[in-house]
């Protein structure tokens, strides 16, 4: 089986404790190493030129400008770094802003080691897939190679979170919702219908339907609450990465 060799890690956060939290964080991930940490958005720039990292723990409010343009300015000169937000920003805007630069991830402040290091192994995961597409396509001609190599492609994509995009929406349902939805839940973790249209600015029977309908396919779990009064509460809960 191929795998990755080590990789390795710039973090960027401008508090020198939580810095300090996530480095040994990350260190504790077999297979990653922090290379470097970056406290403003331009010295961010300037350690991805010098390090070429795999990877960045990005936050979103730093001094000079945004993690969020910071993401922009390293896709629009070309840097393809694997990018987990790292954030207390909840806002719906900033969720979709990171999700419509690249990233791989958002994670909301405070987090368990856990939570991160679920989110790095996909990173990992995803990378050994792309590397197995390249053993697979090598030499592949023809039509009798064609599936394979597309289950390769399958699996990269399914480790992006990009699966929501390849499934056949009820009418009606709109794919840029959608992955919002799945965006908040996954950073909340647990919501109520309510809850997630707050979230991402849409009607609570909007959000229901999205999230009824993610349930019935298996992406989410629901279950039911009864700590209120009258009917129970659904709560729909995230996949386990």
């Amino acid at each position: 089986m191929t795998s990755t060799p080590e990789l390795t890690v710039l973090v960027v956060e401008d508090d020198f404790m939580v810095a300090s939290i996530h480095t040994r964080f990350v260190e504790r991930v077999e297979g990653f190493r922090v290379v470097g940490v970056a406290a403003t958005g331009s010295q961010a720039l300037d350690e991805v030129a010098r390090l070429s990292p795999d990877v960045l723990l990005l936050d979103v409010h730093l001094p000079d400008f945004s993690g969020i343009e910071l993401l922009r300015r390293l896709r629009a000169r070309g840097d393809d770094a694997d990018v987990i937000v790292i954030t207390a920003a909840r806002e719906a805007d900033t969720v979709r802003a990171a999700a419509a630069g690249g990233a791989a991830h958002y994670v909301v402040k405070p987090f368990p080691f856990e939570d991160l290091a679920a989110r790095l192994d996909d990173v990992r995961r995803s990378r050994e897939a792309l590397a197995r597409i390249g053993q697979r396509a090598e030499g592949a001609r023809g039509a009798e190679h064609r599936d394979e190599v597309q289950a390769g492609i399958d699996e990269v994509f399914s480790h992006q979170g990009a699966r929501e995009t390849r499934e056949r929406l009820p009418k009606g349902l709109s794919a840029e919702t959608a992955r919002a939805v799945l965006a908040a839940l996954q950073t909340a973790g647990e919501l109520s219908a309510t809850e997630c249209a707050d979230a991402i600015g849409v009607s609570r029977v909007s959000a229901r339907r999205y999230l009824e309908h993610f349930a019935s396919t298996g992406r989410i779990g629901v279950r039911l609450n009864y700590g209120t009064a009258g009917r129970p509460e659904r709560r729909y809960r995230a996949a386990p990465s």
